[in-house]
């Protein structure tokens, strides 16, 4: 069988699987395309926070007590999204009062760098386009469909591949948030980068304002589904870890379709993870949700039957950013990092709603993947650091090993987009760290130089045609194996996903 790699530079390291590598979009060659307008949608929400109990208690019912009223589909784990927002008299003075506050505490000037250049959001989709140019060939093993989501807002775009033929299309992910977007015509929900000092503390009496009138129906959450993707038990899943799944289905011709949200036959009453894990022999899939309020970390399995397993909360001192985690054959790894949930901090000292201790340690729970409560779990201390993604773990006698993306001394500010200085300084290194199971001792290393999350690529390219580059992954050969010609730039994202032939025809029947 022939080993292949998508060849597409982006803001994700490498996501590989049996046949194929995928790693991004370029521009391709010196077809122009008409420059996209900016939306007005406000990507990558939270939920609603703020420096107060009361504040953090309408946080964690904005998710974990949420009772969702939606019309069930055929697949009794699937809710149809049907939010009823409302133009009432209510709406237009919040409204002014919003538009107001931004004009005397918003910035205006501030340079929007993930609205610009190729960050920039498309406004429309693109429903399938057939028959794209391919220079060279596309192997038989790459019948599948390549996915990538990202924040442009909360679209999905692919590239389905069958015997040698490629399908480019695009679509936005039909969440609650969206869809009450494009009833009001305009952003109407909180984003992260607002959630800093005194002006964080007023966007969230807005969106509270706008959900107790009635002019927000949060009935089914607030989250973006535009974080990573992930296929089990047949069903295709767009995540975000605030809010619940969404469930996407790959049409025949390589359209997209949103089925609506998973909450596993109701066993699912917290957040979920953008970066659950699928145990390839086993079938099963792991992951965990976070709270601002006790428990601040649940963990779950879900059968490869699709059958959620009851909660395991583990027990961590304070509310804490945790974006990825990792397990093993026997093991799961959870990261206690000192990137706090601090509202208090948020008004009173101008930071963003989660803020980085530089003095505490890293922690790291090791839990046996099948535990019933946290009281098996052994805790590892090394220095102080944060990681937003892991790449792999696995185990060698007595010690876990888990390889990393480590940074030191993170600053969110990078996420408003205002600072360019912090995004050039942004970098993470590969490391290997080590949990010793009989001893207790942790050990780290590290395996490379500094990589980017956030890569620049080649300026005179911006603003042109992009393609897919398919490339041998025997040789790594510059030449590629196959270059697919796509209709428009796809703008930069997150996460990617590379879904086969077979579980295309596994998809579950709805």
């Amino acid at each position: 069988m022939r080993s292949t790699i998508f060849s597409m530079p982006s803001l994700t390291p490498p996501f590989t699987s049996t046949d194929a590598s995928i790693i991004g979009t370029k521009p391709y060659q010196n077809n122009s395309y008409p420059q996209n307008q900016l939306s007005n949608h406000r990507p990558w929400a939270l939920q609603r926070f703020s420096p107060s109990s009361r504040w953090r208690l309408s946080l964690l019912s904005s998710v974990s007590d949420q009772t969702f009223m939606g019309e069930k589909l055929s697949d009794d784990s699937i809710l149809s999204v049907n939010p009823k927002p409302s133009k009432c008299f209510s709406s237009k003075l919040i409204d002014l009062l919003e538009a107001l506050v931004v004009k005397l505490m918003h910035d205006a000037s501030l340079p929007l760098h993930y609205l610009s250049g190729n960050f920039a959001p498309l406004r429309d989709e693109t429903p399938p386009v057939k028959d794209l140019h391919v220079h060279g060939f596309l192997p038989e093993c790459l019948n599948g469909i390549f996915l990538r989501v990202g924040p442009n807002p909360k679209m999905i775009h692919g590239v389905r591949i069958k015997d040698g033929k490629a399908t480019y299309v695009s679509r936005f992910v039909k969440t609650s948030r969206l869809q009450q977007e494009e009833f009001f015509g305009d952003a109407k929900l909180m984003k992260i980068g607002d959630l800093k000092g005194f002006f964080g503390l007023v966007m969230v009496i807005m969106q509270q304002l706008r959900i107790k009138l009635k002019v927000l129906d949060d009935s089914y959450g607030n989250g973006t589904a535009n974080t990573s993707l992930i296929y089990h038990h047949g069903k295709l899943l767009a995540l975000q870890e605030t809010d619940k799944p969404y469930v996407i289905k790959v049409l025949e011709d390589g359209d997209l379709q949103t089925l609506g949200m998973t909450d596993y036959d109701k066993r699912l009453t917290h957040s979920f993870t953008a970066h659950p894990k699928v145990d390839p022999v086993t079938g099963e899939m792991f992951t965990f949700g976070c709270s601002p309020m006790p428990p601040y970390l649940t963990y779950r399995v879900i059968s490869k039957d699709g059958i959620m397993h009851d909660p395991v909360p583990i027990t961590i001192s304070k509310p804490v950013m945790m974006h990825d985690f990792a397990i093993t054959e026997t093991y799961a790894i959870f990261m206690d990092l000192p990137m706090h949930f601090r509202p208090e901090e948020m008004v009173k000292e101008k930071k963003m709603i989660y803020s980085f201790d530089p003095t505490k340690n890293a922690r790291f729970g090791v839990l046996p993947r099948y535990a019933k409560d946290d009281l098996m779990i052994r805790w590892f201390e090394l220095p102080n650091c944060f990681i937003f993604h892991n790449a792999n773990a696995w185990e060698e006698e007595d010690e876990v090993v888990l390889i990393t993306c480590r940074l030191e001394n993170p600053n969110l500010d990078m996420v408003s987009g205002n600072v360019e200085e912090i995004l050039e300084s942004f970098s993470n290194e590969l490391y290997e760290m080590r949990f010793n199971m009989k001893t207790g001792s942790a050990s780290q290393k590290k395996l490379s130089a500094s990589s980017n999350y956030f890569p620049r690529i080649n300026e005179c390219y911006t603003g042109k045609k992009s393609c897919v580059n398919v490339i041998d992954a025997r040789t790594m050969s510059a030449e590629p194996v196959a270059i697919v010609e796509l209709p428009h730039r796809v703008p930069y994202g997150f996460h990617a996903l590379f879904v086969t032939e077979r579980q295309l025809q596994e998809q579950t029947l709805i």
